[in-house]
């Protein structure tokens, strides 16, 4: 079934878009599984390079991107400017202050030596909601791509061409191939995803059902 991106406003479909199919989503989890063993090899300096420059690509396509919300979702003007901006100065806080964030921790123990070490995951899928489309999708990603995580970006699907340019915020920055991806799929694909072991992890921001149902099928995989 086609994802529409519907004007609210006026009730007219703007875009369409093709669901991912099967095979594509298949080669989406290897890409994102290949760019993993990479990107977390990267020093953290290059991973907050390309987080930094996020936000200043997200502010050079400031008035693009706002009036992208405003079109597909009916976010006024003013705040869908001021929800590029704020997306911006979360990518600019976790290129700053990531390293602190992920440094090494020394606990006293009986050993000899005791630390406690931020690790990343993984793949990760993300669950966003339309209501803000920027927002909730970069308050994960920016802080999960520093850290070495890569991210599968399942968005509402009302809102496809804001999923798309979050996409392209991040290849424009320089992230490699695969370490952020969107899937144009439907809500009843995402069980499927939590039960591929590629996914080790996942997010989500959005109503009391589908958190549990997200809640329920990561649990019975161990996600």
């Amino acid at each position: 079934m086609p994802i529409a991106s519907v004007n609210p406003a006026t009730g007219e479909t703007v875009r369409t878009f093709e669901a991912h199919s099967l095979g594509v989503i298949d080669e989406m989890l290897n890409r994102a599984q290949e760019a993993f063993l990479g990107w977390r090899k990267q020093p953290l300096a290059e991973r907050t390079r390309v987080v930094g420059l996020a936000a200043e690509v997200l502010t050079r396509r400031r008035e693009e991107l706002g009036a992208l919300m405003t079109l597909e979702m009916g976010k006024l003007r003013s705040a869908a400017l001021a929800e590029v901006d704020k997306c911006a100065t979360a990518c600019r806080h976790y290129a700053e202050h990531g390293p602190r964030y992920l440094a090494d921790e020394p606990v006293e123990t009986d050993a000899v030596r005791s630390l406690i070490r931020y690790q990343p995951l993984g793949p990760v899928l993300a669950v966003m909601p339309w209501n803000f489309p920027f927002w909730q999708v970069f308050r994960f990603a920016a802080p999960a791509l520093v850290a070495g995580n890569v991210g599968l970006l399942k968005h509402a699907s009302s809102v496809p061409q804001c999923a798309l340019a979050i996409e392209s915020v991040f290849k424009e920055a320089g992230a490699p191939p695969g370490v952020f991806q969107t899937l144009l799929i439907d809500s009843s694909r995402v069980k499927n995803l939590l039960a591929d072991g590629r996914v080790v992890a996942a997010t989500l921001t959005g109503s009391e059902g589908a958190g549990r149902s997200l809640a329920e099928h990561a649990g019975r995989h161990l996600k």
